[in-house]
């Protein structure tokens, strides 16, 4: 299993779904993409996109913070198949 690491703060939606869809793509079942992003949108839209994406699942959510004190959401998903 490999855990890559994508930053998208500062996208809007859908821009992290893209992206984490064309990174997904590229990795095999069991490997994990963390998915740091700033957009709170992006906690329901990627809740949203793993119903309806094929070999996607969303394994965690949390919101922290950056150096800078702003909230950024974390999204860790699984590619299943």
């Amino acid at each position: 299993m490999a855990l890559r690491k994508l930053d998208v703060r500062g996208a809007k939606c859908p821009i992290p779904i893209v992206k984490a869809k064309k990174e997904l793509d590229t990795m095999t079942a069991g490997d994990q993409l963390e998915v740091t992003a700033t957009d709170p949108g992006s906690v329901p839209d990627f809740q949203g996109w793993v119903k309806t994406a094929k070999n996607v699942g969303l394994k965690d959510q949390r919101t922290d913070k950056d150096d800078t004190g702003r909230d950024i959401y974390i999204h860790l998903l699984e590619r299943t198949g």
